[in-house]
């Protein structure tokens, strides 16, 4: 499901979101509902929106000083150089294609991406990373990813070359903390990924 509305015209969570509000709380006309952040549509997790145009400022504001935490694991194919690392490279968009790639500092459009990535265990040529995002650029998980040689299960954009067509993307937001935008006291969230393949390979670590 995407996250707002798109060429595609299939249902997406945002107007899903302020149908149920209003049916919920029996609200009359249009209701609010602030778009915070995005996630792609291949991938699932926790996600955080805004029910006041004030805590939605907010809410952009802490996203934009990289006050609002993100962690995400993913399923890749290989093994990283590193155990941990912290990765930063700098991405383009291609709006034409809708396709981000991995340029030199200071071409034009090009924007700072940065993560931190931790191994949390290998088995049957796949490994479970561990994500920090400090950033939030379009594809930027699995551009970085796929740019070190360990590209996301699943992932037919950027890993076509060891993904099969109709395997589903294993990238999930699997944590969210920020500061209340008016009670101004920390919420954190979490959403565990399917026990489906690939996640079950590594059960012990998710579970």
């Amino acid at each position: 499901m995407p996250t707002q509305e798109d060429d595609s015209r299939d249902p997406d969570l945002l107007s899903v979101l302020k149908a149920d509000l209003k049916h919920r709380h029996h609200k009359p006309g249009n209701v609010y509902l602030g778009l915070v952040h995005r996630l792609d549509r291949p991938v699932g997790g926790v996600m955080v929106f805004a029910k006041t145009s004030k805590a939605a400022s907010r809410l952009s504001d802490a996203v934009r000083t990289r006050r609002l935490d993100k962690t995400y694991v993913a399923v890749v194919h290989g093994k990283p150089p590193q155990p941990s690392a912290t990765l930063r490279h700098w991405l383009r968009k291609d709006t034409r294609t809708n396709t981000v790639s991995v340029v030199k500092q200071g071409q034009p459009d090009a924007k700072e991406a940065v993560l931190d990535y931790r191994l949390l265990g290998s088995q049957d040529g796949l490994s479970l990373i561990h994500i920090k995002l400090h950033t939030g650029r379009p594809h930027q998980i699995r551009v970085q990813l796929a740019a070190t040689g360990c590209p996301l299960f699943g992932d037919q954009r950027y890993g076509s070359a060891v993904n099969k067509p109709g395997q589903q993307l294993a990238l999930w937001s699997t944590e969210l903390a920020f500061e209340h935008p008016t009670l101004k006291e920390e919420l954190r969230f979490r959403s565990q990924p399917p026990e489906q393949h690939p996640w079950y390979i590594f059960a012990k670590e998710l579970y």
